[in-house]
């Protein structure tokens, strides 16, 4: 099995090399990484006491931020090396003020793991969320280094629950942090008791905001002219709900932010919208639709809205509701939502619904209209904080 677990590896790497020509994403995966083991050392330069800590995406850097955060207060002489994996997290925080150092991570190859542990000797490891690179894991395993796995979730249909290999590539963590009771006991069904039931950190990333969020004077005025729906992440397929119901409903006003920049262009033909970059005090309150085509915005924007609008869940997958929670605004999103606890949660509070068609979207926001739910939001961020501290007292 390990075998095949090395050939998928190679397998992968090739298949992005094979669509690099096609696919944006796979060009940075591929440039981000050449000569990857020389610009590491280069910068590293056999600095003691690092620390190392592992993002998939953007999504797992917010889940990480918090506890890189509160590491580095405790522990200021320690460096901080951070990777990722996607191009779509390191192009964004590749110059991420809390750690000393951003690379992509090379290919989980049994020579690029014991290269990369040889030449950054990190005293601790941490990987967030989903993310269990074998080889990584097995190396420092072997070089009796510390590896956390904070912030992990764990469902039954997972191949770790169906196959004996992969579940005795568990017992290179040092300790699983993991989000809830479930995770935790399918855990421990299969024989690990090295657990610690510490919630979500994205909690505690995402109650820091509301103190620290920027003020936005443009966006500002815009809400301040109609109760604003913004609209968070999204897709094609969210789109095309959405602008049904903003061509039909000029009773509120709306902003928009597409979770590719490159998606901003043809969503002005569809609906003349006003871009960000464009607006001035003038025009702002001359439109109803504002288009954000900036990044790194949107979690400040959320502060001026009634009710949020959260893409993905015609997809992949809903993305970060917890960021228009914080704020108390109500959440709606698409019916691809079933592996977001916090998705589950609201809607059992009343603060969430899910939709799939125009009709359900049309009751939802006149339901959240007409029914404040800020003060469930704001309770439900306030009891499920605290992680970070959990983690940082064990690590």
């Amino acid at each position: 099995m390990q075998f095949l677990y090395n050939i998928s590896i190679l397998l992968y790497v090739l298949g992005i090399r094979i669509i690099l020509p096609f696919n944006s994403k796979a060009k940075l995966w591929i440039r981000g990484r050449k000569n990857i083991f020389q610009k590491i050392e280069a910068a590293i330069k056999n600095q003691p006491s690092i620390i190392w800590f592992h993002c998939a995406s953007l999504g797992e850097f917010e889940q990480g931020s918090p506890i890189i955060e509160g590491y580095k207060k405790k522990y200021p002489t320690h460096k901080i090396l951070l990777t990722f994996f996607s191009p779509s997290g390191y192009e964004i925080r590749k110059n991420c003020k809390g750690a000393d150092w951003t690379f992509y991570l090379p290919a989980d190859t049994k020579v690029n793991a014991k290269r990369f542990i040889r030449i950054v000797k990190p005293i601790k490891v941490v990987f967030i969320k989903y993310e269990f690179w074998f080889n990584y894991m097995l190396e420092c395993k072997k070089q009796n280094i510390p590896f956390y796995s904070v912030s992990s979730i764990f469902r039954k249909e997972q191949i770790f629950f169906k196959n004996r290999w992969f579940a005795r590539q568990l017992k290179n963590v040092t300790h699983f942090f993991v989000q809830d009771k479930l995770s935790d006991e399918f855990l421990k069904a299969i024989g690990f008791k090295n657990t610690t039931i510490s919630g979500d950190t994205r909690f505690d990333r995402v109650r820091a905001k509301v103190d620290s969020a920027k003020e936005i004077p443009l966006v500002a005025e815009f809400c301040r002219q109609k109760p604003t729906i913004i609209c968070g992440s999204t897709w094609p397929k969210d789109d095309a709900l959405l602008i049904q119901f903003i061509k039909e409903n000029s009773q509120y006003n709306y902003i928009t932010a597409p979770h590719e920049i490159s998606k901003v262009q043809q969503l002005k033909k569809l609906t003349n919208g006003l871009l960000y970059s464009r607006a001035n005090k003038k025009n702002i309150v001359e439109n109803n639709l504002l288009i954000i085509d900036s990044i790194g915005i949107l979690s400040d924007i959320y502060q001026y809205g009634k009710i949020a609008y959260i893409g993905g869940g015609f997809g992949v997958g809903v993305h970060n509701i917890l960021e228009a929670v914080t704020f108390g605004l109500p959440v709606i999103f698409g019916p691809n939502y079933k592996k977001f606890n916090e998705a589950d949660e609201l809607i059992r509070l009343g603060a969430a619904k899910s939709v799939s068609n125009s009709n359900n979207l049309t009751n939802a926001i006149s339901y959240f209209e007409n029914n404040s739910q800020e003060n469930i939001c704001k309770n439900y961020i306030e009891e499920n904080s605290g992680g970070t501290e959990i983690i940082l007292q064990r690590i």
